[in-house]
């Protein structure tokens, strides 16, 4: 097997997201990190197990977006409510974080209503279409059959490193593949990797050591797993 099709085999699309920069047109239609403004009309800020306000993650507005998963076609607007402290990695849904999907026919309202704990500073995100991501090699998601190809071509003197090959997005995105910093995990049958949401010293995220958070989901059950890890 040579490179291009070791390349072809792996390569996913994406959507990167850059905070900042610019200045922001608060329309529905534009994706945030450090805010949510859109709830339905019953909805306010949710709260974890022991009663307080979860923070406003993120705001994602999708159908604009470059390049968005398959299994979130039918999602308009996608929010994210994360506790501090971090909840448990593959921690059910809804005790101390939350995914909230909105699609083409919901009723959605703007409200301005802030989390006095939040550290998260509110940005704008700017998106880019990422046309190739690639898996990172230490469990980052390589099948077993091309990491041998992969060895094969180190060993023959054809290839340096992975690395030469292959490119990864680090930063906020949908798509691709995740940016572990530890060896890799894998989610449950079924779930396939949706997004992620990496530190950033713009909007005040560290991630316990510059880790990020991973989200996937099963488009059969509709259930979602959030995993992190750091340096």
């Amino acid at each position: 097997m040579d490179k291009e099709e070791i390349k072809s085999r792996l390569a996913r699309p994406a959507t990167r997201f850059f905070a900042g920069g610019f200045r922001p047109t608060y329309n529905d239609e534009e994706s945030w990190l450090g805010k949510v403004f859109l709830f339905r009309p019953d909805e306010g800020i949710p709260r974890n197990e022991v009663g307080g306000e979860m923070l406003p993650y993120a705001q994602f507005h999708l159908p604009n977006l470059p390049f968005c998963s398959p299994a979130l076609k039918n999602t308009r607007v996608l929010t994210v409510f994360v506790s501090e402290p971090l909840p448990e990695a593959f921690e059910p849904m809804g005790r101390n974080w939350l995914i909230r999907e909105y699609g083409p026919g919901d009723v959605l309202v703007r409200k301005d209503l802030c989390v006095a704990a939040s550290h998260l500073k509110p940005f704008p995100l700017k998106a880019e279409f990422v046309a190739e991501d690639y898996p990172l090699w230490d469990g980052g998601g390589v099948p077993a059959v091309l990491e041998d190809e992969v060895l094969k071509l180190e060993r023959e003197g054809k290839l340096e490193s992975y690395y030469d090959l292959v490119t990864h997005a680090y930063e906020h995105k949908i798509g691709g593949y995740p940016s572990f910093c530890q060896s890799g995990v894998e989610a449950d049958e079924g779930y396939e990797f949706m997004f992620q949401i990496s530190s950033d010293a713009k909007i005040n995220l560290n991630v316990v050591d510059s880790g990020s958070l991973m989200f996937w989901k099963n488009p059969l059950t509709g259930d979602w797993v959030m995993y992190y890890d750091f340096y």
